[in-house]
């Protein structure tokens, strides 16, 4: 069976972008950058917002702010364009004109159950915060990872991510620091239909 990843890189305060913001903050370094060129072969998975928005990245364009891709910006964008893709839209239409994507309209939590009971290998979101709430919600989460940057976006902060989440009770399997600066925590996640009724010891 398939492993399901939902993947964040967030401000501090849980934003997942910010106005004004380069790509990471402007903050990534070398031993981060080369820890996401370790990463594993995955399929990503996203909705049709993030679709839009990458594709445009992929096809050329910058993104506000900025007069042109930083040399990061453009590895991170090319290494989406290789990966396998799905979709899931009702307003997008075929054929997608992003290298290797796949349209799916049908519901995208039957949608990824399915896929995950049937597949092998990896698969992860990217950006696609209501299509990650209805996911983990469903509990078809296995890992769920935030990497956080050091900055507080209480001005500029765009996509609260946790907005609309159920309570989820978080079992650490990895964390590290990138940097000195780049905070990494991985879960286990188990949506709770409650508080709990005592705190672990």
């Amino acid at each position: 069976m398939s492993e399901l990843l939902v993947d964040f890189i967030t401000s501090l305060d849980g934003h997942a972008s910010g106005e004004g913001w380069p790509g990471f903050w402007g903050l990534e370094g070398p031993e981060y950058l080369a820890w996401l060129g370790e990463q594993p072969e995955v399929t990503y998975l996203m909705g049709s917002n993030t679709y839009r928005l990458m594709s445009g990245f992929a096809a050329g364009e910058v993104p506000t702010g900025q007069d042109e891709f930083r040399p990061e910006e453009e590895a991170s964008v090319g290494e989406l364009t290789r990966a396998s893709k799905v979709v899931f839209s009702s307003s997008l239409e075929d054929p997608l004109t992003w290298a290797n994507s796949t349209l799916v309209r049908d519901d995208a939590v039957e949608a990824v159950r399915a896929m995950k009971s049937s597949g092998s290998g990896l698969f992860s979101t990217i950006g696609s915060l209501s299509l990650c709430r209805s996911l983990l919600r469903a509990g078809l989460v296995d890992r769920f990872r935030v990497v956080m940057f050091p900055v507080i976006t209480g001005a500029t902060g765009e996509e609260r991510i946790y907005d609309g989440y159920p309570d989820v009770a978080l079992e650490m399997i990895e964390h590290r620091t990138f940097d000195g600066r780049i905070q990494l925590v991985e879960y286990k996640p188990r949506v709770l239909e409650h508080p709990p009724l005592r705190v672990p010891a």
